[in-house]
């Protein structure tokens, strides 16, 4: 069954000096679950030690504020525009230098989900979305940009995309076969539904959908209904309920900001899997 709240309904505990830390979802809360992760906010000049163990992977997404971080390889500044892959044995140190938060995953034994992983370890990678290909749904209105892929991350053990739903757009009620995800919502309001039930998502909302878990969204009114989701492991399949309104996304020529994207991807579908390679 779907699991929904939304992130002020955790109560945070303090891990370090001005960095507050909200548990959203852990084996404790899904015992089957392939990921834990954390929402954490930083007072501005706070500072959040990062490390990761020899056979793990991570990520986040900056959701909000300004940040640096300090790592072997040099500092890199970022804003609500980053989604950054934490490598193996990686260590680091975030420094807010204005108040933010961030969506903190870790991925435990991710040789698990990815054959590759132990052979060939994926480095460091930063991802500005608003650099990103812009896609739209072939059906409907709806648009996509990828957050974390095996072309951007080097990883089949995640997949991750910012959706945007205009105003009372819906997307075809679909499941996934070979990997749970969730949804963190970043703007906007409207409808989420699991199998027969149906509930209402705005800001800050959190939806995770099992394995092959049927489900649909549909945007409310006003304003475009945005968030991110990421799948473990990638490679999902997807199964729409009606095949004939099976979802196909198309470039656009732009990123989000209407400029050149900073790479190229072809009209594909997860319906066939092998049409979205490279993506």
């Amino acid at each position: 069954m779907a699991l929904h709240f939304n992130v002020s309904e955790i109560v945070p505990g303090s891990i370090a000096k001005g960095v507050e830390r909200r548990s959203l979802l852990s084996r404790q809360t899904v015992p089957d679950i392939k990921l834990t992760l954390d929402c954490v906010a930083l007072s501005a000049q706070a500072e959040l030690a990062l490390s990761v163990s020899a056979h793990d992977l991570a990520w986040f997404q900056v959701l909000e504020g300004e940040l640096m971080l300090t790592h072997a390889a040099g500092d890199a500044r970022l804003t609500d525009a980053h989604v950054v892959f934490l490598p193996p044995a990686f260590s680091g140190t975030l420094r807010a230098t204005s108040r933010a938060s961030l969506l903190l995953a870790v991925v435990p034994d991710a040789a698990q989900l990815d054959p590759e992983f132990a052979a060939k370890p994926p480095g460091f990678r930063s991802v500005d979305w608003k650099n990103e290909p812009l896609l739209e749904s072939k059906h409907d209105a709806r648009k996509r940009i990828y957050l974390a892929t095996p072309a951007l991350f080097g990883t089949k053990a995640i997949k991750g995309e910012m959706i945007i739903y205009p105003p009372r757009t819906e997307a075809p009620r679909h499941y996934h076969v070979g990997a749970a995800h969730f949804m963190y919502f970043l703007r906007g309001c409207g409808t989420a539904f699991a199998g027969e039930r149906s509930f209402q998502v705005k800001q800050g909302d959190l939806v995770y959908y099992s394995d092959q878990e049927e489900h649909a969204l549909r945007g409310g009114e006003g304003e475009d209904m945005i968030f991110s989701e990421f799948f473990v492991p990638a490679g999902a399949t997807t199964v729409w309920v009606h095949p004939e309104k099976a979802c196909t996304w198309v470039p656009t020529g732009k990123n989000i900001k209407g400029g050149t994207p900073s790479r190229d991807i072809q009209e594909h579908s997860f319906a066939n899997p092998a049409s979205a390679t490279g993506v």
